[in-house]
Parts: C-alpha cells; structure tokens; sequence
C-alpha cells in the first residue's frame, strides 16, 4: 500500500514521527512536504498535491495533517474523487473506510497526540471499503455532485 502523507508547520512535528512509523511499518510512504519547519507555510500547498495524487490513484491513502486538521480536510475535499474526514476516533477511522471509502484522514497536530494519532492511522490503513449496494449508491450521489458546473 503505498501511503502520502503532507502537514503544514501545524501538523510538522506529528508527520515526522507517523513517517518513521509507517516505514517501520513496512509501508512505502511519499511525503508531500512540508519537509522543513516554516512557522508561516499554507496547508494547501501540501494537502492538495496529495489529494491530486490520491486522486489519480498515484498513492493509495492520504494523511492530511494540519494544526486541528480542519483546513487540511477542507483543503482536501475540494480535490473531485478525495473522500476526507477529521478523525479523533477510532470508530470513524474504519467506518469512514467500510461505508464511505474515505481515502484520506485529516489529523490535528496540535490536537490528537501522537499515541492516538498512531493507532488512527493503523486502523484506517487496515480498514477497506464493503462494497454494500447502499454504500455505492450514496457514493455514486457523491460522485455526481462532483461534476455540476457551479455558475
């Protein structure tokens, strides 16, 4: 599985350790930056080439972490084809997957330790979609809201 991962100076410090993790891990993990601290750095510039990527199918999840990881699941949802959520629980962590195909997890650095930011992230990359004909049809109802021109 190979995993992205990209956070602002909010989310610097949580990305660096859940890299070395995840390699650890055995998983291949790109990093879209930021990869220094710059106190003055815009999450989009991270979130949304991830999101592309994750997009077009390049990377097989995302991990979006900005300082509450609000902006960076904003960020990230304006990408046609990214499912993106702010998870605090585990509980979301899967069933974001199971019924909603979530492909990226929004984290806050400044908000879930790392410890729980860890154990998050296990259970979203071990979780996978079920493929219930009620859980395709409201993705599919997703999807086509994705293609209306806005005016």
């Amino acid at each position: 599985m190979r995993i992205g991962i990209a956070a602002d100076h909010g989310g610097f410090e949580l990305k660096v350790q859940l890299i070395a993790d995840l390699r650890t891990a055995g998983y291949e993990v790109e990093d879209f930056g930021a990869h220094e601290l710059v106190t003055g750095d815009d999450y989009p510039d991270f979130v949304v080439p991830l999101a592309r990527a994750v997009a077009k199918g390049e990377i097989t999840r995302g991990l979006a972490i900005c300082g509450s990881g609000v902006g960076a699941c904003v960020a990230a949802n304006k990408v046609p084809g990214v499912r993106a959520a702010l998870i605090t629980d585990s509980f979301s962590a899967h069933q974001g997957v199971e019924d909603d195909d979530m492909n990226v997890m929004c984290l806050g650095g400044r908000i879930t330790g790392y410890a729980l930011s860890w154990d998050l992230v296990q259970v979203f990359l071990n979780a996978h979609f079920k493929w219930a004909e009620r859980f395709s049809r409201r993705l599919a109802k997703v999807a086509a809201l994705e293609k209306e021109r806005k005016v």
